[in-house]
């Protein structure tokens, strides 16, 4: 934990040369092979994180994914896939995560990390990770379901889900959560479509005594694209709402509420959701779109906020990364990777105790700014003179080894 946040990069090696004390086996072995269970951690977190945040009306549980890059085939869950982090298909790791909101604060209560169909195919490569309990694939959403669920469970008390377009374009799992009575506001893509009246879907009849009975459905009502169905709209049509509090004043931009139906083309009737479009303000004049079940009663400002919520939830994601170390983990198992991600979780919970028990006298402190303090305080290793040369002979041993060990598989497959 101290490593964390004393090391600029934080892995092993960076941390032992921050922290007094440690040492590299010792730790090694703490992350990768001890036995420790890091489900209960993970849960203690998240009760933690709800007594912090849970349990009000502008409580809410963001489902969001993290990538890794990584290079070779061994560290569990790599694959070619889309990588958030590179903006493109590339061999990574993603972990999928909930994480707690209430208005500019968020804990991570839970992680689990993809497997792939090649992974989950192939017990052997599985076993080898460490996969012991998760040998059948799960798509990602399937992932986030169980988050939710599992979350309710344990008592964990959100008003609504938010999540992102990588889920939103997944119908059925918004159907899976409706069917839940979850309330959700779910981002979705410009190419989304909708239907402006209410499908009615019918088996179509015969048309000749060949072939056999249709058995599909089939609706007569067009289906339009969300961003066709925008550009059409006038301009007088937009509504000027304020809907989240920032150091600059009041974020403003110009909103759209339209009802509109969802079809799968398996049900017997579509599902009436409201769609949020958000333009900014400003030469650029983005465009978010999002979907929502909640109550037709909700007052459009309100659905604005929810909307605008996901903001700080990718902002804790950038702390994560980018001051305790989330994405710096230099470990291949399955046990390893929860092990790193429930450490993790656990600084941040601890980031946002403090931020709670000082907002009245430090009302702008940051994770950087704790971060900051803590590196200064906490003891770590005097740099002198003869710790830079154990430092330095050590990373020395660790590369040479590593390539040591890449000549050693050559030679066994007869390339050299």
């Amino acid at each position: 934990m101290r490593g964390l946040v004393q090391a600029q990069r934080r892995n092993i090696e960076r941390m032992i040369e921050k922290v007094p004390g440690a040492d590299y086996q010792a730790v090694q072995h703490f992350i990768t092979h001890s036995p420790w269970e890091y489900k209960p951690v993970m849960e203690q977190v998240a009760g933690d994180g709800n007594r912090l945040l849970g349990a009000t009306a502008d409580s809410a549980l963001f489902i969001d994914e993290s990538s890794v890059p990584k290079k070779g085939d061994k560290s569990v869950g790599a694959a070619r896939q889309w990588c958030g982090r590179l903006g493109k298909v590339d061999n990574c790791q993603t972990g999928v995560f909930a994480a707690l909101n209430k208005g500019a604060y968020a804990a991570i209560i839970d992680a689990r990390l993809y497997l792939p169909a090649e992974w989950t195919d192939d017990r052997k490569r599985c076993k080898a990770a460490g996969v012991a309990d998760q040998v059948t694939f799960k798509t990602k959403s399937e992932l986030a379901l169980e988050m939710v669920r599992s979350a309710r469970e344990r008592g964990i008390g959100f008003s609504w889900i938010g999540i992102d377009s990588g889920y939103g374009k997944d119908t059925p799992f918004l159907y899976a959560l409706d069917d839940s009575h979850e309330t959700f506001v779910a981002d979705v893509a410009k190419d989304q479509s909708i239907f402006l009246e209410e499908p009615v879907p019918y088996v179509p009849e015969r048309t000749s005594s060949r072939g056999r009975q249709p058995t599909r459905l089939a609706c007569d009502i067009t289906r339009i694209r969300i961003d066709q169905w925008v550009a059409s709209q006038p301009e007088q049509t937009w509504q000027r709402l304020a809907f989240r509090e920032t150091t600059k004043g009041k974020r403003v931009a110009d909103f759209l509420f339209q009802q509109v139906w969802l079809w799968n083309k398996k049900e017997a009737n579509g599902r009436l959701f409201t769609l949020i479009v958000r333009r900014e303000l400003g030469k650029s004049q983005s465009i978010k779109y999002s979907l929502t079940n909640a109550s037709a009663d909700i007052p459009l400002e309100r659905l604005a906020f929810m909307q605008g919520q996901r903001y700080f939830v990718e902002r804790s994601f950038q702390d994560a990364k980018s001051y305790l170390g989330m994405g710096h983990y230099q470990v291949r198992s399955w046990q390893s990777w929860h092990h790193h991600m429930a450490l993790v979780m656990m600084a941040m919970l601890f980031m946002l105790e403090v931020k709670l028990e000082q907002q009245r006298d430090i009302s702008l402190l940051s994770t950087a700014d704790i971060v900051a303090l803590l590196a200064h305080y906490l003891p770590r290793r005097d740099l002198d003179e003869e710790e830079i040369f154990r430092q330095m002979e050590l990373r020395h041993r660790k590369r040479q080894e590593s390539i040591d060990s890449a000549y050693a598989v050559q030679r066994a497959r007869g390339i050299m």
